[in-house]
């Protein structure tokens, strides 16, 4: 067949330019290291894993507990339209991602920084996003064993127990190889999604009066106690009374809002072990939209009708378990019994698969720290299933710090360290719209059209990167406001909530002053690496795909399960 011939030609034209253009990048890119053998990642993931992952990284405990407070504190309306805002800049965010990772796709943040913007931020942004994924993975494993608590106690299993057992599964996933890790986190976030997707579907009856107490509760909670509560601090017994109490309120969750779509950028990470990138991260980039539209503001608009921000059960809650979960005490107000370890044990899930992937994204985070020249060289070496093995032991290594919640005194140490790290995130989607204006700047001053020369262009460009930065930034300033309203001050929580961004400023001008990078210049900036490589593997996929179609209509086979996946169920999971 001719398409079979012109197949092979393109392999052996990849292969044959793939070969001198290594040779050129090892003499002048001090990074050309994750070109050789040994230090070489898989491109192993589908388009059905990084559309699932990117999903499955913002669906957590933070969706299922965190709204929780949040609703307490605000009120349904202010959360709707806050969860509405952050979903915004997370779009923005993903979507610049999205064209700058399809145009070349490298190993991680730092790496993108270093290439469109400057040295030191790549440096910067890196480490720190690294701290958050040194950490999380523990993080994820206490809440896990708090999780298990609900069904069996502390008293009579030692939670330290839990914590091993979970460390053992995650650790054996990510050890065998990125596409096992794929294939687990596609099925993990594949019953993420029935989850959500179910609980949605509950909320929606129970307030159109369909669950057994057949109450149509509408609107009830948006009038009495409102749509929009006034601030109140009961530790400090404050109160802001009128219109700027609910605009002090509004802010608070803004914040609350930003943690439950955090990890969502995660998903970035996994694009250098992606088969053609060109097809598979715009897919996955666009269905983003639709899931945060459904996920998020749907469940978010269904639980405000459901639950009051004054219920008994909602002010009383706490912790990571069931109890503390809004979608829970709307299934026990609507009098269905049973169904609270049924949420119990999807929360369970949510955990480990978050656990799972943070493990993952640490690894690699520091891989590309590696490549970058920022981290030591051997850590960017890998076994033959391109697993960047000494990575995974540094994951491991901090995911000890689990083991400290064991003991009560140490538990209270831990919970500042998580506070540390949870501006990271925020900082990270501020570098990733730095580096997506970069590149559209560049991208015009070179030449290049985005309408045309681009595989994938993000929508209301450019003045959506833009506002989406502003807003991020101006969360970044007042994550923990609330500490300087009322008496006493809690500078525990104000050092630890802030100590991020001076140590990220820290490191920026430490690492320019030291070894006295500037910003690229628009002309100067590299569009160019990679790019002709990228370019030939497109062509190489897009040739077995026409192959692959071709034969399906040569045997009579129009219809597949891989064309009934890209068609139907593609859209949902």
């Amino acid at each position: 067949m001719d398409i079979e011939k012109d197949g092979i030609q393109l392999e052996q034209t990849l292969s044959r330019h793939t070969v001198d253009y290594d040779l050129y990048v090892e003499k002048s890119n001090p990074s050309g290291i994750q070109l050789s053998d040994g230090h070489q990642l898989r491109q192993a993931l589908d388009s059905r894993h990084v559309t699932m992952i990117a999903i499955g990284g913002a669906l957590g405990t933070g969706l299922l507990i965190g709204t929780g407070s949040a609703l307490k504190a605000a009120g349904p309306g202010a959360i709707l339209v806050a969860y509405s805002t952050i979903g915004f800049c997370v779009f923005m965010v993903m979507s610049g991602l999205g064209e700058v990772a399809t145009f070349v796709p490298l190993n991680g943040f730092a790496n993108y920084c270093q290439r469109y913007v400057d040295d030191a931020l790549g440096f910067a942004c890196g480490y720190v996003y690294l701290f958050k994924y040194l950490v999380l993975p523990a993080n994820q494993l206490v809440a896990g064993s708090l999780t298990v608590q609900y069904w069996v106690s502390r008293d009579k299993l030692n939670p330290g127990v839990w914590i091993t057992i979970f460390l053992v599964i995650i650790l054996a996933v990510n050890l065998l190889g990125v596409r096992f890790f794929g294939e687990i986190e596609f099925w993990l976030s594949t019953l993420k999604v029935l989850t959500c997707l179910g609980l949605i579907l509950l909320l929606w009856i129970i307030a159109l009066g369909g669950g057994p107490t057949h109450d149509r509760i509408g609107f009830r909670y948006w009038k009495d106690p409102g749509a929009f509560l006034k601030y109140a601090d009961s530790s400090k017994g404050l109160v802001i009374e009128g219109s700027k109490g609910r605009f002090v309120a509004f802010v608070s969750v803004l914040v609350t809002a930003v943690f439950a779509y955090l990890g969502t950028e995660l998903v970035g990470i996994t694009f250098s072990e992606t088969r053609n990138p060109r097809r598979s991260i715009p897919r996955a980039i666009k269905l983003t939209f639709y899931r945060i539209l459904v996920f998020y503001i749907l469940s978010i608009f269904w639980l405000g009708m459901c639950v009051s921000p004054k219920d008994p059960l909602l002010l009383s809650a706490s912790g990571n378990t069931a109890s503390a979960s809004p979608f829970v005490i709307a299934i026990k107000n609507a009098k269905i019994g049973g169904l609270d370890h049924v949420i119990n044990a999807c929360i369970l899930l949510f955990v480990l698969s978050a656990a799972n992937s943070d493990m993952y994204v640490c690894s690699r985070t520091v891989y590309s720290l590696a490549v970058a020249g920022y981290a030591p060289k051997f850590f960017t070496k890998t076994n033959k299933l391109g697993v960047p093995y000494y990575g995974i032991l540094l994951s491991f290594l901090f995911t000890l710090l689990a083991y400290m919640t064991v003991s009560e005194g140490s538990a209270e140490v831990f919970t500042y360290f998580v506070n540390v790290v949870s501006l990271t995130g925020l900082i990270a989607w501020s570098c990733i719209l730095v580096i997506h204006i970069r590149f559209m700047q560049a991208c015009k001053a070179q030449g290049i059209d985005r309408n045309k020369d681009l595989a994938y262009k993000s929508p209301l460009q450019p003045y959506g990167s833009y506002v989406a930065l502003a807003i991020c930034v101006l969360v970044i300033f007042i994550k923990n406001f609330t500490v300087f309203l009322g008496k006493p001050f809690t500078y525990k929580n104000f050092i630890t909530g802030y100590i991020v961004l001076p140590v990220f400023l820290i490191m920026y001008f430490g690492y320019k002053f030291w070894y006295k990078t500037s910003i690229i210049k628009l002309h100067e900036v590299d569009l160019e690496t990679y790019r002709d490589v990228v370019d030939a593997e497109f062509e190489k996929y897009e040739a077995e795909e026409a192959e692959k179609k071709a034969i399906r209509e040569a045997e009579g086979k129009r219809f597949d399960k891989e064309w009934f996946y890209d068609k139907c169920i593609g859209w949902i999971f």
